[in-house]
This record gives C-alpha cells, structure tokens and sequence, in this order.
C-alpha cells in the first residue's frame, strides 16, 4: 500500500471531490474541463492505487462506497492545506515583490538613506532595505543578485550592468582650516606632490580619483597613508595630519561648520556622475522599477535641494 500511495496526485483527489461532491463523472468532466472517460480512468487509478473501489454504480447514477465517503473529509484535508500552503508562499512573494534591496556606496552615505526616505514617503507600499558598503562590496552583492539595484559613482567593468545616471558627483581636495594653503587660491597640483594624503584602500573610488589626478598630469604620486573609512579620512583631515581626495557629498556638514575646507586647485572639482545601477537583462519587480525611476525623475532636484544648487 505505502508503494502505491507515492502514485497518488492532487489532480485525483481534485477530480475525486467534484466526482464525490456531484455524483456524476459527466458534470465533473465539464466542470474541470475534461471528457467523462478521463474521469472515470483517473477514479478508477485512484481506487486501484488507494486498494478500494471509490464509486459503484446505482442504475444510471454513481454513489460513494463506504471506502469513498470515508476518503472525502481526507482529500478536502490535503486539497486544503495545499491551497493554504501556496496562500502563504503567495502572500510571502507578495511582500518580496514590495521589497527593494538597495545597496549604497559608503561615499553616498550622507544623502543616500535621504533618498531612500523621500521615496518611502511617496510609495508607503514599499519596504526598503538597504546596505552601505566599499565599492568592492557593492559589486559583489549586485553580482550575486542580493541587491536589486546599488547607489554608486563609478560603474563596474567586471559585470554587465544597466546604469542610469542621476546627479553630478564633484570630487575635491579638502585640508584642515589649519593647513598653510587653506586660504590660497589657484594652487596647482604640482605644489601637492610633497603632501600627505589620506586615502582609502586601492581600488576604491576616491583613490582612483586621486592617482588619476596626478596620473594624469604626469605629477609624482604624493605619500599615501590608508585609511579604512571616510570618516576616519575627515577626523584626520580636521586633526591636520594631511589632505584628502573627497566626495564633496560626504562632507557637507563639516563644511558648512568650518571644520574642514575647499583647497582652491587648479583642475577641482572633478566632475563626476552618479548612477542607480542593476544587473544587465535583470527583470525588476514593479517596487524596484518604481524606484529607479524615482532616483531618475527626483534625484536631481533631490540632490540640488539636499547640498544647495552648487552641489
């Protein structure tokens, strides 16, 4: 018997409980769509599969035999615990289909979970969950498929992605109120070579800004000192142990206090871009396309109103 029952499938108990509830395998073949025989074959399987004739026969009609009144409260059970089960997935994907996974490099820290909040306020539908990380991380969650969509400066090479820009990102080079060029103007990059800078780790989008820049101008490298985060790059800055190379998104506030300053350099800010970035060809739910196309459309005035209009 416990052989047998492995045989037993839903469809039969299905078509058993419309065959049981209407006694007849004509009107169970044309609620379900199916012709009389199919019906009967399959009652006939489940009988043989089950050890029991589940229906005989009264003159024209059919009744349930003892063996098939004694299976209905059994395959209601099983039909309805199935039906609940894919209730409860269904309702689960429903709230994943409302989730956006969004992750954020560390440089947008200080207005990106702004952004996120202004969205949330216009779709209160949706749940945002989001993760700020180096630039090395962020890719590795898109490549993954962890994220759906990442805040980040400069795009990946390694991955195909789908980028849409949405608001200029200036880099500059920030010193403490302190240093002696604080208060020059038009210094030229040249006079920074003798200079400390206080970086983060190769590969980030800060220090390539910097090797560029001096790269670029075929300038000698200044001495680099690694740092593991931006805040601890401005704590320095502030404490005059060197300059730094610096999205001018993650410093506003100390800005605007006077703790830190614009060095004046030939060549800054150097423009940048940011960009709402996903996977190549991935399908994004309804929740995460809405979002981008928030970050596309509100992002600019976002940024403008959030740093001022010279940001």
């Amino acid at each position: 018997m416990q052989d047998k029952l492995h045989k037993v499938t839903l469809r039969q108990l299905q078509i058993f409980l419309v065959a049981a509830e209407t006694l007849s395998f004509l009107r169970a073949a044309e609620i379900l769509e199916l012709t009389p025989p199919a019906v009967s074959m399959q009652m006939g399987s489940l009988g043989e599969e089950l050890g029991a004739a589940l229906f005989e026969k009264k003159g024209r009609h059919i009744v349930l035999t003892v063996a098939g009144e004694k299976l209905v409260p059994y395959a209601r059970r099983i039909t309805q615990t199935l039906k609940e089960a894919s209730e409860a997935i269904q309702e689960l994907q429903g709230v994943e289909r409302r989730t956006v996974k969004v992750a954020m490099v560390t440089t947008s820290r200080n207005f990106g979970p702004h952004l996120v909040a202004k969205f949330q306020a216009d779709h209160p539908e949706a749940k945002l969950d989001i993760s700020i990380a180096n630039r090395r991380n962020v890719i590795d969650l898109l490549e993954n498929e962890q994220v759906d969509l990442a805040l980040m400066g400069r795009t990946p090479h390694r991955i195909e992605v789908d980028v849409a820009p949405f608001a200029k990102h200036p880099y500059v080079i920030i010193a403490s109120p302190n240093h002696p060029l604080a208060e020059s103007r038009g210094i030229e990059p040249g006079q920074l070579t003798g200079e400390t800078f206080l970086a983060r780790e190769s590969g980030s989008g800060t220090r390539m800004v910097l090797e560029h820049f001096f790269e670029d101008r075929g300038l000698d490298m200044p001495r680099i000192q690694e740092m593991s985060s931006n805040e601890n790059i401005k704590q320095a800055v502030m404490a005059n142990m060197g300059l730094a190379v610096i999205s001018k998104h993650t410093f506003h506030l100390e800005l605007l206090t006077g703790r830190l300053v614009e060095l004046d350099v030939q060549g800054m800010p150097e423009l940048r871009t940011w960009y709402v970035v996903h996977l190549k060809d991935k399908e994004l739910s309804s929740a995460a396309a809405q979002f981008k196309q928030f970050v596309e459309s509100e992002g600019p005035a976002f940024m403008a109103e959030f740093f001022g209009s010279g940001y």
